[in-house]
């Protein structure tokens, strides 16, 4: 019996595995999240009286919504981190862990550099010091990244 010449399996070769999908939907979902929560949800609290945002459903979470839209961007690159999608083998793995470093990297140095105002940096404004969180938990995912790699 000889053996195959081809070294990955054709399931490793395939670029949008559904694994990958799901991956892409969640990162998707939760940047949409963010930018519907930031423009439509949060309203203006610089307004005076301050303008409440809407749906009711949406701006009664308040901060909440961070997490959610946060979350779910993490949770799809912690999903896309898997030898079956194209950032969890090979090279991939390499660009998507000092993606999330650099980004986690940036977030930080950014929200320090800004700190005395922070009022004219989207998103920045209503974290607080809850950036650095943000920032970790991006170098946090690239070291799921970091334990894929071979």
């Amino acid at each position: 019996m000889s053996k195959s010449p081809t070294i990955t399996s054709p399931e490793k070769t395939s670029l949008f595995t559904p694994r990958f999908l799901i991956a892409l939907l969640l990162m998707a979902a939760g940047i949409a999240w963010l930018v519907f929560y930031y423009v439509q949800g949060r309203g203006n609290p610089l307004a005076f009286p301050p303008v409440d945002g809407s749906p009711k459903a949406v701006s009664d979470l308040g901060d909440w919504n961070y997490a959610i839209g946060f979350g779910l961007l993490m949770l799809g690159l912690m999903i896309s981190a898997h030898p079956s999608t194209p950032l969890g083998r090979g090279r991939g793995v390499v660009v998507g862990m000092l993606g999330c470093f650099l980004i986690g990297l940036l977030w930080i140095c950014t929200f320090y550099v800004f700190s005395d105002d922070l009022s004219k940096l989207w998103v920045f404004n209503d974290l607080g010091q809850w950036n650095l969180v943000v920032g970790i938990a991006f170098m946090a995912v690239g070291f799921s990244f970091a334990t894929k790699w071979e």
